[in-house]
């Protein structure tokens, strides 16, 4: 064979994959995913997974490594298909100048891994812990989007997502330690409970996801709902005394039926100076929530770079809006 047929049989399926990834990703994806697509994706990748850990030795001690090669390889897709599903709500989520900003990019590197079989087989499948921790994140990354499609808050579905992920470890954990089941779920759900907590604790470097801040933008006013005189540059301390204030307009992307409190956090030169609430998100409409806030108290010296965070009521950043008063 030529060099070049050995390439594309190494490689060849991988990049295809890559190419249908990235057109998912960038085209076909516009939308919020499917929750029961996710969670079947999850239940489907859960039950291969704790099949596969149980047989996986006597499939060995038989000689049926071509069964378990196929199962590793199912195990590999669906993690691939689950990340899929994933990316476009958390790119959507995602703050590039914020902490949130990791996870996105632990996503994005599990899916090139998934998405490349010789890096898989060299880097995931010969290593139990990999394997666990593929499972673990595609989890809690599935159900932290899904849970907030049915209608829970995104605070409540990421302690639950976290639970989960760490719980569904339990079969794992029992094989690789061989302990009774009934020790490993206690045990489990003790780490568990400590994930959960590990994940509020730490909400603020997690995407909201399916929260997103749509075109955001400093104006004059807002009427009916729309937003009047649009500041395309820097805004003068003339313009800012001239228009009596400025306005924070926010249109936020959710799902139907979500229901979230949110706040406009104010910031000059990255001190907060303002924290307004405001009404609570509603989901369901296309082009976005319309939030704003107005804010006509300004300091004795407003010249400076200012940002204004957009927030859920447990401190989780949807969006940031940037601008510079000049004198």
């Amino acid at each position: 064979m030529t060099r070049a047929v050995l390439w594309l049989r190494r490689w060849g399926i991988s990049l295809a994959s890559l190419v249908g990834g990235l057109l998912t990703l960038f085209v076909f994806r516009r939308d919020l995913p499917d929750a029961a697509w996710i969670i079947g994706y999850v239940l489907l990748l859960w039950l291969v997974v704790a099949v596969i850990t149980q047989v996986r030795e006597v499939l060995e001690a038989r000689g049926h490594l071509r069964v378990v090669g196929a199962a590793h390889y199912a195990i590999q897709t669906l993690c691939h298909g689950i990340l899929l599903f994933l990316l476009p709500a958390y790119w959507a989520s995602t703050t590039a100048t914020s902490v949130n900003a990791v996870f996105l990019g632990v996503l994005v590197v599990l899916a090139l891994v998934a998405t490349f079989d010789p890096w898989y087989r060299v880097l995931v499948q010969p290593y139990p812990w990999a394997t666990a921790v593929f499972l673990l994140v595609s989890i809690f990354g599935a159900l932290n989007v899904a849970l907030p499609l049915v209608g829970m808050r995104p605070q409540g579905a990421l302690v639950a997502s976290a639970f989960l992920a760490v719980l569904a470890l339990t079969p794992t954990v029992r094989r690789a330690r061989a302990w009774p089941w009934l020790r490993t779920l206690g045990l489990m759900t003790l780490a568990a409970l400590l994930g959960a907590w590990a994940a509020s604790a730490g909400r603020a470097w997690i995407p909201p996801a399916p929260l997103s801040l749509g075109r955001g933008t400093m104006v004059r006013a807002v009427v009916d709902g729309n937003p009047v005189g649009v500041f395309r540059g820097p805004i003068s301390v003339a313009d800012l005394r001239e228009s009596g204030g400025l306005v924070a307009y926010t249109p936020i992307h959710a799902p139907v039926g979500l229901h979230q409190p949110v706040a406009h956090v104010w910031r000059l030169r990255g001190r907060v100076v303002d924290v307004v609430s405001l009404s609570p998100v509603r989901g369901g409409r296309r082009e976005g929530f319309r939030t704003y806030s107005r804010k006509t108290g300004f300091p004795s010296d407003p010249v400076g770079r200012w940002s204004v965070d957009v927030v859920t009521e447990s401190g989780q950043l949807i969006g940031r809006l940037r601008f510079r008063i000049t004198p």
